[in-house]
């Protein structure tokens, strides 16, 4: 589905916050080193982060630009190398302290992959799985999902 259609789907049904600016992209590249890819660029500009399935404990929130840091940071003890790669950055809050991950070590179609956050697995390749080839891709998942995380049912097959 396109990106589009998914930002949306989040303003008609969710709950967005106002979009950043291009001058906060800018300085949110700077600080952390890479590139957004056009799926977050797109939603940043749309939104600055937004709550999804709004309930006592949202089940998905999309984090802003000021939220989103290095997963070893905050999984982990430390900014270094023995506490998790430098290239996972946490992209989505769940409930119950485990994240959504985007991994900016490579692209693949010019699109970041995202991983499962599980922070009993963290550091973990195996225990942090590839759960979407995009931030698009995952989107979708999560708006479908009803408020559950639906890669859990893929990586137990």
């Amino acid at each position: 589905m396109a990106i589009q259609t998914l930002l949306a789907e989040i303003s008609r049904s969710h709950f967005p916050n106002p979009p950043a600016t291009p001058a906060q992209l800018e300085d949110f590249e700077h600080r952390v080193g890479w590139r957004l890819d056009a799926d977050l660029r797109a939603f940043y500009l749309h939104c600055d982060g937004a709550a999804l399935f709004k309930t006592p404990n949202t089940p998905f929130h999309l984090c802003s630009l000021a939220e989103v840091v290095r997963a070893r940071t905050v999984l982990g003890m430390a900014d270094t190398d023995e506490w998790g790669p430098a290239s996972w950055f946490i992209l989505c809050n769940l409930y119950d302290t485990n994240f959504v991950l985007i991994d900016v070590s490579h692209q693949e179609s010019d699109r970041y992959i995202l991983r499962d956050g599980y922070r009993e697995g963290f550091p973990s390749p195996e225990a942090c799985p590839r759960i979407a080839g995009s931030f698009s891709e995952f989107l979708e998942g999560a708006l479908q999902s009803n408020g559950r995380w639906f890669w859990l049912d893929k990586l137990q097959q």
